[in-house]
């Protein structure tokens, strides 16, 4: 009884473990195309990868909703050279993930270009079957 017991665990264990990994794939490509859309100025896909609610924080302390976020973008406010993060963790809670990495960049500001090294923390939220942007705060390290 305990051996069925104990194996019906792992069983469960394991199913649980197959069926997150999808969804933290799904997170993962989700942070990338937002990350993409940043980059390349793709405001269609900002507003597809973004809820109506997101907060927006910046490491400097300013807080934009979703529509100041993709004007910055849009009119180039906030505009990219490069784009990558780094050393991305993902943890599940139902549809909640809470994404962290390492933003690195190459900022431009007018003809300037400004190295950029922050942290970021993400929180993704899955609505109508999609993983949207509800939350994001950067802070330097």
């Amino acid at each position: 009884m305990n051996k069925s017991r104990l194996l019906l665990g792992l069983v469960c264990l394991f199913s649980a473990y197959v069926a997150a990994a999808p969804a933290e794939q799904d997170v993962a490509q989700a942070v990338d195309h937002l990350t993409q859309a940043m980059l390349h100025k793709d405001v269609a896909e900002l507003n597809a990868l973004t809820a109506d609610n997101l907060t927006y924080g910046h490491s400097s302390g300013k807080i934009q909703d979703k529509k100041a976020f993709i004007a910055d973008i849009e009119t180039g406010k906030s505009a990219f050279k490069t784009l990558e993060m780094q050393n991305q963790t993902i943890n599940l809670s139902g549809d909640t993930a809470l994404v962290r990495h390492h933003f690195s960049g190459q900022a431009i500001k007018g003809t300037e270009v400004v190295p950029t090294e922050i942290e970021n923390f993400q929180i993704w939220q899955k609505q109508a079957g999609k993983w949207l942007l509800v939350g994001r705060q950067a802070y330097k390290f």
